[in-house]
């Protein structure tokens, strides 16, 4: 990976892992277990040596095996373990050709590659850590011992995983555990060649295309688990976890495989060996076709520390404790609260890197036009999306609704910015954006409400506590990059304040790199508002919600992004949204909720409430039982 060019990494998602989280994968996945047993079977010379055997009969596929790291990293694991086992029992201590006493090669670990080179370097790679191992054998016995000449091999396979028959190179009747890192590539990223192989899998599931193409491995791991006692575990993008992939991905893959997830490690920072460290926020999810005895999950505080480790009665789509349900898109609320819809676009399409166009300005080019036409001043509006709303920097367009023909005329500037945007529309191949050129002076999408209205940033940074929203006034035209909510109240504010929508937005909605990217479909219009508060209930939201607001403008000179900051946060703000959490916590029940995984069950137990099951729960194949490590 160090001696690849960066474009060419990020075209094969060729983001290799580290020691530190290919062992967070194994553990899960089975060598935790594998301990577990060798420590009950230390009791007897007789469960040790069947304990032994057992662990050579092991086979393990990568199916995206690169330079063969998690391969590499499981042998020396499982060796390892065999060496301490042969030093509890009697004959090993015998034994004159120590050759004998080693039951395990390199010959049960298979891999595919898309890449000639890294196929190459996963052979003598294994090779190389035979020998190491071999090494290791030799010093606790006092015996030399090396396997030369070669006469095992790993069985990597040279070719396209989503393209090939994976059975064809490891029958999974003699499979033991799949295991690795597929691919990074997200849809945007995506090669023609890449969206091909996609569409080979998934192409009867409508909308697929904004999966990333991580699903592909699943996709062809679930059809090849099928009736096994097979278990799997991969690192993956947690896009795969959150947005509108959810409903589309993890549906096909309950509905019609009817999978189980036994593990998961929620979204911990990514650390890559090579050269130009990938910055990516990763799962790690462990799966199979039955249902698991124990399910647990990792969840990391900080992402780029260690995790908290709790058992789960479930592990849904979504990673957390709750029945496997799924959010789809809505275009309604699903308990009936206000609606919500994106602010307005201008479509007028001349944009700079300072998102400027024909009809939206900068506070120079306002300027300008009022030199030209004072009668321009209340056409010219302040226009508003996330950054200006969390950052307080000012942006403007022209809002000519009602303008009267003469004030247009007024201004040759204006009269210029309008036909370019008759003849931006007019070129456009969109039958829609087309007709749009017969009213060049408006907003291609006019949503603006004529009522004080709540804006909701699109994109907010991970790191607040609290996604900032506020009400913003009808004169402040709301552009696309932020979602409006014209009959909003205080309670209605309070509760989208609260830790229990943002832990509802932290669990379900898509990123923007690493940003919580808000959506009204998925987000929104799926969040369970509480059932039936009382007046007393409301009113101590509103109560709370109006003192968060109140302790805001204590700091007229600090934007959202400083007063939402987690360490300038003033701790009067820390307060007021504590009171307001407790008052909405107690909508939802009668007792104060402990952490937002509780928020989160509760959520997901009420959105089920709320509507028909989406999917069915996993279910364990006819007669096939777990296979036990």
């Amino acid at each position: 990976q160090a001696v690849m060019e960066p474009q060419e990494r990020r075209q094969i998602g060729g983001h290799y892992t580290n020691e530190r989280d290919i062992l967070k994968v194994i553990r899960s996945l089975f060598l935790d277990d594998l301990r577990e047993n060798f420590e009950r079977a230390k009791s007897s010379k007789a469960e040790l040596r069947r304990f032994h055997r057992k662990l050579a009969r092991l086979r393990f596929l990568d199916p995206a095996c690169g330079c063969g790291n998690f391969l590499v990293i499981t042998y020396r694991e499982l060796r390892s373990l065999e060496i301490e086992i042969l030093k509890l029992l009697p004959e090993a201590q015998q034994e004159l050709d120590i050759q004998r006493l080693s039951l395990m090669d390199v010959d049960a670990y298979f891999g595919i590659e898309i890449s000639e080179w890294p196929v190459r370097i996963a052979e003598v790679a294994m090779w190389l850590m035979d020998h190491q191992m071999n090494i290791r054998l030799s010093e606790a016995f006092g015996q030399y011992f090396a396997r030369l000449p070669l006469k095992k091999a790993p069985i990597i396979v040279c070719g396209n995983a989503l393209r090939l028959d994976w059975k064809k190179i490891l029958p999974p009747a003699k499979c033991s555990f799949v295991l690795g890192n597929p691919p990074f590539v997200g849809k945007k990223e995506q090669t023609a060649e890449q969206k091909a192989d996609m569409d080979s899998l998934f192409g009867s599931v409508k909308g697929a295309g904004v999966l990333d193409y991580v699903t592909g491995w699943y996709r062809k791991a679930a059809e090849y688990i099928q009736g096994t006692p097979i278990r799997v575990a991969f690192v993956s993008t947690n896009s795969i976890t959150q947005g509108e992939q959810v409903g589309l991905f993890w549906n096909e893959l309950f509905t019609h495989y009817h999978l189980d997830i036994h593990f998961a490690h929620r979204t911990f920072a990514w650390q890559s060996e090579a050269r130009g460290k990938a910055h990516v926020h990763v799962v790690i999810i462990g799966f199979a076709a039955f249902p698991a005895e124990r399910k647990t999950v990792f969840e990391y505080e900080d992402i780029k520390g260690e995790p908290h480790v709790f058992q789960a009665s479930n592990i849904n789509p979504y990673l957390a404790d709750a029945r496997n349900v799924v959010l789809v898109k809505r275009t309604r609320q699903v308990s009936g609260g206000p609606e919500i819809s994106y602010g307005s676009m201008a479509n007028d399409r001349r944009k700079t890197d300072k998102g400027l166009g024909n009809l939206i300005l900068d506070a120079e080019a306002r300027e300008k036009l009022l030199k030209e036409s004072e009668q321009l001043k209340p056409f010219i509006r302040p226009f508003m999306g996330s950054e200006e709303f969390l950052n307080n920097t000012q942006r403007w367009c022209l809002w000519l609704v009602d303008a009267p023909p003469s004030v247009i005329r007024s201004s040759p500037s204006v009269l210029a910015r309008v036909e370019a945007v008759r003849k931006a529309r007019e070129e456009s191949n969109r039958p829609e954006t087309k007709n749009l050129a017969k009213t060049p002076t408006l907003f291609g999408e006019i949503r603006q409400p004529s009522t004080p209205y709540l804006l909701v940033p699109k994109v907010s940074s991970e790191s607040r506590p609290y996604l900032p929203v506020g009400f913003v006034k009808p004169n402040v035209i709301a552009n696309g990059s932020a979602l409006i909510i014209p009959d909003a109240t205080l309670y209605h504010f309070g509760v989208l304040s609260s830790s229990m929508h943002m832990a509802w937005m932290r669990y379900t909605c898509g990123r923007l790199e690493s940003r919580y990217q808000y959506s009204s479909q998925i987000v929104y219009n799926n969040y369970p508002w509480p059932e039936a508060p009382s007046g007393k209930q409301r009113a101590a939201v509103e109560a709370a919600a109006q003192a968060v607001l109140d302790v805001r403008k204590k700091f007229p000179d600090a934007t959202l992004a400083d007063l939402y900051d987690p360490l300038a946060m003033p701790k009067d703000l820390v307060k007021a949204h504590a009171d307001l959490d407790r008052a909405v916590d107690l909508c939802y029940r009668p007792q104060p909720f402990d952490t937002d995984r509780h928020r989160v069950e509760h959520l997901f137990a009420l959105y089920e409430k709320l509507t028909a099951p989406l999917i069915h729960p996993a279910k364990a194949p006819a007669k096939k039982g777990r296979r036990k490590t």
